[in-house]
């Protein structure tokens, strides 16, 4: 980060503690690295947008439905998500200090200092660590640039169920609460009596145990999120993503957020996740640089038929105008 860069975070670090808006997290036993408070004024602007989001996409929506789904699931719902073989950061050491980074935003870190703004998502193991080598990128610690291979780190955070400590207690706390939308699907379209399309969304913490960059309530281990799930028949997938797109930059723009500090970035065709018919992020121009602000993608219908195909339990929708008509919705 730029020096002028960071002096503009550090006077926002200061004034949000003056002001009692956020609070560095256990600051009378000397804190703890990423972790952070909100205060009187802070849990009032927090709860104001969560209630200004939960009117809009949930109580004045005629398509969409709520849910407040548990922080702890069942093990197998990570398994059949991907989350516990696939959900890694690929990490490396510095071999003189011993501090550990993660590969990618090293080398994103190196590019914004050359305004450059290649994204390297998707990009492997191999190609980012050829990069560090090729750019000589140094440690922003020591100054090294002996770094060790880069390996790949599960960024859930595990804990045990119970008072015993075995592999059969093994819990994890939720790192998105999309999980808890699909689990569900089959539950609130029988009750709620929804037909498709509609959408669920939910507001809730979850938590990954990320290297995060230290850029204030930007990226933490522990963060809340508001989240639609959107579903809809098969083929009408892109025609939805694109007015979802469009309906969420409209109502961040309604906050009063300048447009000039928001744009979308649409993922590059590598970029995308192997289930993914389109992502695109809006981004915000924080003082640190345009960083993932929202997270708009088309999933496809692949969350609800791997839980169908880990759970035994049938996932499919059926179409109440003929009672024939039966497909696992996107």
């Amino acid at each position: 980060m730029a020096k002028n860069e960071k002096d503009k975070l550090e006077k926002l670090v200061s004034l949000s503690k003056s002001r009692g808006i956020i609070f560095p997290g256990s600051e009378i036993y000397g804190g703890l690295a990423n972790t952070w408070d909100y205060g009187p004024v802070g849990v009032e602007i927090k709860n104001n947008i969560k209630k200004l989001w939960w009117k809009k996409f949930v109580q004045e929506s005629t398509l969409n439905v709520g849910l407040d789904s548990s922080i702890l699931m069942n093990p197998k719902t990570w398994e059949a998500s991907g989350h516990l073989d696939g959900f890694n950061d690929p990490l490396m050491d510095c071999k003189n200090c011993n501090t550990r980074y993660r590969a990618d935003k090293l080398i994103e870190e190196h590019m914004r200092s050359l305004d450059d703004e290649t994204i390297v998502d998707g990009w492997s193991n191999e190609k980012l660590k050829a990069y560090i080598v090729d750019n000589n990128i140094k440690c922003p610690n020591c100054g090294s640039t002996d770094f060790t291979d880069i390996r790949e780190f599960n960024l859930m955070f595990k804990t045990f169920q119970g008072v015993t400590e075995d592999s059969q207690s093994e819990i994890f706390l939720r790192p998105e609460t999309a999980q808890g939308i699909f689990v569900n699907f089959k539950n609130i379209a029988r009750t709620s009596r929804k037909k498709i399309p509609f959408g669920i969304g939910q507001i809730g913490k979850s938590f990954r145990n990320e290297i995060t960059p230290g850029n204030f309530i930007f990226r933490t281990r522990e963060f809340e999120q508001m989240e639609l799930e959107f579903f809809c028949e098969p083929g009408e997938d892109l025609k939805w993503f694109d007015y979802w797109k469009e309906f969420c930059m409209n109502w961040l723009e309604e906050l009063e957020i300048s447009s000039e500090n928001l744009r979308f970035r649409d993922h590059d065709e590598d970029e995308l996740s192997h289930y993914s018919n389109a992502t695109s992020d809006i981004e915000y121009k924080f003082p640190f640089g345009w960083g993932e602000l929202w997270g708009i993608a088309d999933r496809t219908d692949y969350d609800l038929k791997q839980h169908q195909e880990h759970s035994g339990q049938d996932m499919k929708y059926t179409d109440p105008y003929d009672n024939k008509n039966k497909y696992i919705p996107y």
